[in-house]
């Protein structure tokens, strides 16, 4: 597994809100596939408070799946690093090819991340198979996620599950419509009909992670736009060219990656 801890993306990370600090010291001795930030950095409306959030992938050696010790499917480190709150979450390279295979857009969105902190051969080939495995049923994944943040919005008032809300649902109907997974928020306005108050509550989130909706807009409209979301996500749902089930020859492409990279390593 060729293996690059690059820095090019540095300016691409400074412009998406991250601190100035070297993310991939995180990763030091993980056999780490790949690395990239998720979270509120990732959709566009990170908090001047706000965690940096790193999900990837590692690779476990050969004898952690076949003798009595069992290695970590999934290693999960929280922290200060150099002043910043630190989250990095990774799955086994198999776990995450699993999960690949299912309706979950959020593995993808962090496959596919642009805010890429470390990178391999093993992670380019697994982005070049995630179109191959996205299908109409990705439309449940953000129609859930979306009424679970809707519902804690209504008990909280907060900008933030507001802001998930409105993301998962633009980025629902988006990959519906395309095939494209884009979850970056600012951007979906300009491709999803997307309501014209979005960018004052990405702007009123900016100053508090925590911060009220409070009157930046009425809630009668919000319920009413969030209901209009989901029927446009439902319309794009059975109106979508993809397939119901990801192909057999994509399932086998995965399969052989993984297989690859575990014996090579």
């Amino acid at each position: 597994m060729s293996d690059q801890a690059i820095r090019p993306g540095a300016a691409r990370l400074r412009d998406a809100g991250l601190p100035a600090t070297d993310l991939s010291s995180l990763l030091a001795g993980q056999a780490i596939v790949f690395a990239t930030v998720s979270g509120a950095h990732l959709y566009g409306f990170p908090s001047r408070d706000s965690d940096v959030d790193l999900r990837g992938v590692h690779l476990l050696p050969v004898a952690d799946l076949i003798g009595l010790r069992e290695g970590e499917e999934t290693r999960t480190r929280m922290g200060d690093h150099d002043g910043v709150e630190m989250d990095l979450v990774t799955h086994d390279l198999r776990k995450f090819a699993r999960l690949m295979l299912r309706r979950n857009g959020y593995v993808l969105e962090q496959l596919l991340s642009p805010l890429v902190v470390h990178t391999t051969d093993v992670h380019a080939e697994l982005t070049a198979l995630a179109p191959g495995l996205l299908t109409r049923n990705h439309a449940h994944h953000y129609r859930g996620f979306a009424t679970t943040q809707w519902r804690l919005f209504e008990k909280q008032a907060e900008l933030k599950p507001l802001l998930y809300t409105l993301r998962v649902l633009l980025t629902g109907i988006h990959l519906m419509r395309s095939g494209e997974v884009v979850a970056h928020l600012p951007t979906l306005t300009g491709l999803v009909g997307a309501p014209s108050y979005v960018a004052e509550l990405v702007a009123a989130k900016a100053e508090a992670e925590h911060g009220p909706v409070r009157g930046l807009v009425d809630a009668g409209r919000l319920r009413e736009d969030v209901e209009a979301l989901h029927a446009v996500l439902d319309g794009a749902q059975a109106a979508s060219r993809l397939p119901e089930q990801p192909p057999q020859e994509a399932h086998d492409a995965l399969h052989d990656l993984v297989v690859r990279a575990r014996t090579a390593a």
